[in-house]
């Protein structure tokens, strides 16, 4: 019987986190429970030394803020038994029994072996690149996302004034979730990430052609894929634009989060605790499907494709290309 919950966030942080954290602890806290704060993510947990009870009041005036409240942090050698047993001896001194992992897809697969050992655990999406399978949306990405396009926007002003072509990288790790969705918003020439290719005469057509009508051009780059640098030397030869490199790095990650956001953190934070305490689930993760918010396996998320909605996205970008 489950008595106290313990919450981490794990991984590269996300705005929203500190949201899902109120929500998980405000919905268990109503619901009769003890809930605590796992400093650190999964290496908090191992060294056990930063664990404390939360309360209403340590979740006030959180919702609005980046990053995350209770820190978060990456340790590769969770992947090992014998460090997973180490952390559920830690969380047992303080008697929690059950674990809510908000995360991005490491954080997934911790969360799944600690369900496989024993603990009841229910893991939250977490990561601004939204390269959960199974979810719509992960909670940060409608930040990274508004950040990302109010960038290029102010890039926007400086290209055209110096007939510019920019070419600006963006996160999103292994997905092109972020670069398509920013390129669509900003009303890019070109757009390169995973799913869609690199062709780099399409590239240098696209930016011709719009040298015909206008005084700038935009690239918008997912992070992994070119030399950014080596791209805009080439726009610049084979283009009427001179093209500057902009990577925005982590400033996606931070900053408050957005309505969205902050909506999608509470509700999946309530339907977390709703999995453990009524229906009791473990080794499951919430997910938006649509308007619902919903439950699945984790390893059917971590197994999934999502590369599909990219490319549907991408058919849209070409036709107002």
């Amino acid at each position: 019987m489950i008595k106290r919950i313990g919450v981490l966030t794990s991984g590269g942080d996300a705005p929203g986190m500190n949201a899902a954290v109120r929500s998980v602890v405000r919905c268990a806290i109503a619901r009769g429970y003890e809930v605590y704060g796992i400093h650190d993510g999964f290496k908090g947990m191992y060294e056990g030394q930063n664990i404390e009870r939360l309360y209403r009041k340590s979740v006030s005036e959180k919702m609005g803020r980046g990053g995350t409240f209770i820190g978060t942090g990456r340790l590769p050698e969770f992947d090992q038994v014998e460090v997973r047993k180490k952390a559920i001896e830690n969380i047992k001194m303080y008697g929690i029994d059950a674990l809510v992992c908000i995360g991005g897809n490491g954080t997934y697969h911790g969360a799944l072996e600690l369900s496989k050992m024993g603990i009841p655990t229910v893991a939250i999406p977490g990561t601004i690149d939204n390269d959960i399978s199974g979810t719509d949306f992960t909670i940060g990405f409608d930040t990274a996302l508004n950040t990302a396009v109010e960038a290029v926007d102010k890039l926007r002003d400086t290209s055209s004034s110096h007939r510019r072509c920019s070419v600006v990288e963006v996160m999103g790790r292994d997905c092109g979730d972020l670069a398509m969705w920013t390129a669509i918003a900003v009303g890019a020439e070109c757009v390169i990430c995973k799913e869609t290719g690199y062709d780099l005469q399409e590239i240098l057509d696209n930016i011709n052609k719009a040298a015909k009508s206008k005084n700038h051009a935009i690239i918008i780059v997912a992070e992994h894929m070119i030399d950014v640098n080596e791209l805009a030397k080439v726009v610049t030869e084979k283009t009427p634009f001179g093209a500057r490199t902009t990577v925005l790095g982590y400033i996606q990650r931070g900053g408050n989060p957005t309505a969205k956001d902050r909506v999608l953190a509470s509700e999946m934070g309530v339907k977390a605790i709703s999995a453990l305490v009524d229906d009791d689930l473990t080794g499951v993760c919430v997910a938006q499907q649509g308007h619902d918010i919903v439950t699945m396996p984790i390893e059917d998320a971590l197994n999934g494709d999502d590369v599909s909605p990219v490319l549907e996205k991408y058919k849209v970008f070409k036709m107002l290309w």
